[in-house]
C-alpha cells in the first residue's frame, strides 16, 4: 500500500485549524507555519479567534481558528478558502466549513461529535455530514481523543493535561499529509517548553502518533503532498507576526540612532503583544512601563522623549481616543514619539479581536486644534519592521510624533521574514542642537530647509529650555498668546510635516496602459495584489498603487491618480481614504469598494467587483 500512495507537488495550499479556544489551534497553526517557513516556503497566516474570554466548551461562539497559506514562492494572503480543514469538535465543523473549498480534505475528532456535542452545535440529527452536504470520502474521521489518551496512558499526566495534547495529534496528521519533517516540529516544542522538558517530550510523542496514524492508515486520502521552495533568497528566516516585527523595528531604530528605547503602554487587544515582546529585551537597553491607563502610557512616553529616548506608545483605536491630549502635547512641544495604532473593529468596544482600517481619519485629524502629524500604514506582517523603523527615523530626524497604523490582521498574522543586516538599514540622525547654539539656544529655532527645531537633552550645559502645552513664542520660547505668533507657529508645524521627504508612490502591474488602477493603503496590499494578478490572468489591463505613506502623501500622488481613466479605492472602512484623497487631489472622483466585516478582503469578491467596473 505504501508504495501506491502518490506524492503530489503543489504550488500552494491553505490549511485551517479550528476548535475550542482551549484546544490550542493557534499553537498548532503557529508550529505548522514556522516549520513551513523554515524549509523555505512562503507563508501568510490569519489567526481568527473570538472576543470571549472563555466561551462555554463546544459552543458555536467559542470557536478559534488559525489559517495558513503556504506557497512555493511568495504568498500574499492567507487565502480565501482552505484546502484542508481541521475541526476538533462539532461546533468547529459547523462554523468553519464555510471557509473550506468544495473539494477540501476535512480532519475531525469523532470523539467530539457525541449527542451533546451535536446539540451544542445546533445539529438536527446524528448525520452531521449529510446535514451539511459533506462527502464522507473527503473526511478523515479519527477517534483523536481516544488515541491521545492511549498514547499518553503511561505518561503520568492527568486527564485534563492529556486532552490539551489533542492539537498535537491533529498537527501530526497534517504534517504527514504535507510531508513535513518532524525533527523541525520537535525542535520547536523543545524550545517552547525548555523549562518543562517532559511536557515537550509528551507533545512530541503525540505529534509522532498523529503522523504514524496518517502513514499507517493513509487516512482516506489518495495522495500526500509536497510544496517545494522555488524562489527563496539566501539568508536567515523566521516566521514573524506583525506585532513582533513592529517591536524589532523599534529596537533596530534605537540601536541605529544610539538611543535607549522606551515604551509606555497599557494592555489592549490586539496591541498587547508589542508590550510583551519589548519587555523581553532589557539586554538591548529597552525600557517598558505598563501604566495604569492609556493617557499615562502616552504621557510617560512624552516624558521619556523629552529626556532623550526613542519613545513609543502602543495601543488600538479606543486607546488613541484616550491618548489624544498627550499626543497633542508632543505635537506642540515637537518631540519625537512613535504612536502605534493596531486597528480593530469599532466603534466603542466593537469587535476587539477583529480587523478594520477605520482609524485613518482619527489618526489624521483626531486631536484638538491644528495638530499635523505624519501617518504611516504598514502593508504586511513583515513590513511592520520597516514601517516601525521608518516611523522612528522620521520622528527622530524631524522632531515630531508619528502614527504607525497596523491592524489585527497583520499584527496577529505572520509571514516568513528574512532577518536584515542592521548595517544595511538607513542611517538615523536625530536633529540635535549644534555646538554653535550653546549659550544662546532657544527651543524653536529651526533648520531653514526642513523647518525642524533642534533637540536639546535636559542636562546639557548651555541648552537650558522649557517646553509645555501652552503656545510659545517662535523666537524666544517664552509663553505667548499673540495672535500673529500663533498663526505663524501653526503654519510652521504644518509645513514641517509637509516637507518630510517620503518615497514616490509605486505602481505595479500594467502601469503604462492599465484600464483600471486599484488603490489601497496599508494591510490590504496582499489581497489587492492577488486580485490584480487574477484579473491579469483574464487578459485585463490592471495596475495597483498601494499607499504606505499617508501624511505627507508622496509627491507624485496626483500625477498617478489622474493618469488612469478608471480608479477604484478599496478599503476596510466606509470610504475614509477615498475622502482624504479627494481632499488632496483636484477633480479626483474614484470608484469605491468598501467593507467593514472585521475580516480580510476575499480576493474572489474583489475580482468580481473590479470586473464590473471594467465593463462599465
Amino acid at each position: 500500500m505504501a508504495e501506491k500512495l502518490e506524492v503530489k507537488e503543489l504550488d500552494q495550499v491553505v490549511v485551517r485549524f479550528s476548535g475550542d479556544s482551549g484546544d490550542g489551534m493557534q499553537l498548532a497553526g503557529n508550529i505548522f507555519s514556522t516549520v513551513s517557513a523554515t524549509v523555505g516556503n512562503g507563508i501568510s497566516t490569519f489567526p481568527d479567534y473570538p472576543a470571549d474570554i472563555r466561551a462555554p466548551q463546544g459552543s458555536l461562539t467559542g470557536v478559534s481558528g488559525f489559517q495558513v497559506h503556504i506557497g512555493a514562492g511568495r504568498v500574499y494572503t492567507p487565502g480565501d478558502k482552505c484546502d484542508v480543514l481541521v475541526a476538533m469538535n462539532a461546533a468547529a465543523l459547523k462554523t468553519q466549513y464555510k471557509y473550506a473549498k468544495p473539494q477540501a480534505t476535512i480532519i475531525i475528532d469523532t470523539d467530539s461529535f457525541g449527542p451533546k456535542d451535536l446539540e451544542k452545535a445546533k445539529f438536527q440529527s446524528e448525520d452531521y455530514l449529510g446535514e451539511m452536504g459533506i462527502d464522507p470520502d473527503r473526511v478523515i474521521q479519527c477517534p483523536l481523543t481516544k488515541m491521545v489518551k492511549d498514547c499518553l496512558a503511561e505518561s503520568g499526566m492527568d486527564n485534563k493535561s492529556i486532552l490539551k495534547c489533542r492539537n498535537m495529534f491533529a498537527l501530526g496528521i497534517v504534517c504527514w499529509l504535507f510531508n513535513r519533517d518532524l525533527d523541525l516540529v520537535s525542535n520547536f516544542l523543545r524550545e517552547k517548553f525548555a523549562k518543562k522538558p517532559q511536557i515537550a517530550e509528551n507533545n512530541i510523542k503525540v505529534v509522532q502518533a498523529g503522523y504514524d496514524y496518517g502513514h499507517n492508515t493513509h487516512a482516506s486520502v489518495p495522495a500526500t503532498y509536497r510544496i517545494e521552495s522555488t524562489s527563496k533568497e539566501k539568508g536567515r528566516y523566521m516566521d514573524i507576526t506583525g506585532n513582533k516585527a513592529t517591536s524589532y523595528g523599534l529596537i533596530a531604530a534605537a540601536e541605529k540612532a544610539g538611543l535607549r528605547l522606551f515604551l509606555g503602554s497599557y494592555p489592549i487587544t490586539p496591541a498587547t503583544d508589542i508590550l510583551h515582546e519589548l519587555s523581553k529585551h532589557k539586554s538591548c537597553g529597552v525600557i517598558t512601563v505598563q501604566c495604569e491607563d492609556e493617557i499615562s502610557g502616552c504621557a510617560s512616553a512624552v516624558g521619556a522623549s523629552f529626556a532623550g529616548a526613542l519613545a513609543a506608545t502602543s495601543t488600538s483605536g479606543p486607546g488613541i481616543c484616550l491618548k489624544s491630549e498627550a499626543i497633542n502635547l508632543a505635537v506642540i512641544d515637537e518631540l519625537p514619539l512613535v504612536i502605534i495604532d493596531v486597528q480593530r473593529g469599532g466603534p466603542s468596544t466593537g469587535l476587539p479581536t477583529k480587523s478594520e482600517q477605520t482609524d485613518l481619519l482619527q489618526a489624521l485629524y483626531g486631536r484638538n486644534g491644528e495638530s499635523p502629524m505624519p501617518v504611516i500604514a504598514a502593508t504586511s506582517p513583515t513590513d511592520c519592521f520597516d514601517a516601525a523603523y521608518q516611523a522612528s527615523k522620521i520622528a527622530l530626524e524631524h522632531l515630531t510624533p508619528v502614527i504607525l497604523l497596523t491592524d489585527a490582521f497583520i499584527a496577529n498574522g505572520s509571514a516568513a521574514w528574512k532577518l536584515p543586516n542592521i548595517a544595511d538599514l538607513d542611517a538615523i540622525n536625530p536633529h540635535y542642537v549644534t555646538p554653535e547654539q550653546k549659550g544662546n539656544y532657544t527651543p524653536y529655532e529651526r533648520d531653514p530647509e526642513s523647518l525642524v527645531r533642534y533637540w536639546a537633552i535636559p542636562g546639557q550645559e548651555g541648552y537650558t529650555h522649557i517646553l509645555g502645552g501652552l503656545e510659545k513664542d517662535g523666537k524666544t520660547g517664552a509663553i505667548s498668546t499673540e495672535p500673529e505668533n500663533h498663526n505663524i507657529m501653526c503654519g510652521l508645524r504644518a509645513e514641517k510635516v509637509a516637507r518630510i521627504p517620503v518615497p514616490d508612490l509605486e505602481v505595479e502591474g500594467d502601469k503604462d496602459d492599465a484600464e483600471l488602477l486599484i488603490v489601497g493603503f496599508g494591510s490590504t496590499y496582499g489581497h489587492l495584489y492577488s486580485a490584480m494578478e487574477e484579473l491579469q490572468k483574464q487578459g485585463k489591463k490592471v495596475a495597483l498603487a498601494q499607499f504606505k505613506y499617508i501624511n505627507p502623501l508622496p509627491k507624485n500622488t496626483a500625477e498617478v491618480l489622474t493618469k488612469y481613466k478608471k480608479v477604484v479605492v478599496a478599503e476596510q472602512n466606509l470610504g475614509q481614504f477615498a475622502a482624504f484623497l479627494r481632499s488632496k487631489v483636484d477633480n479626483f472622483a474614484p470608484y469605491q469598494f468598501n467593507e467593514v466585516k472585521g475580516q480580510p478582503f476575499v480576493v474572489a469578491e474583489l475580482v468580481a467587483n473590479f470586473s464590473e467596473i471594467l465593463e462599465k
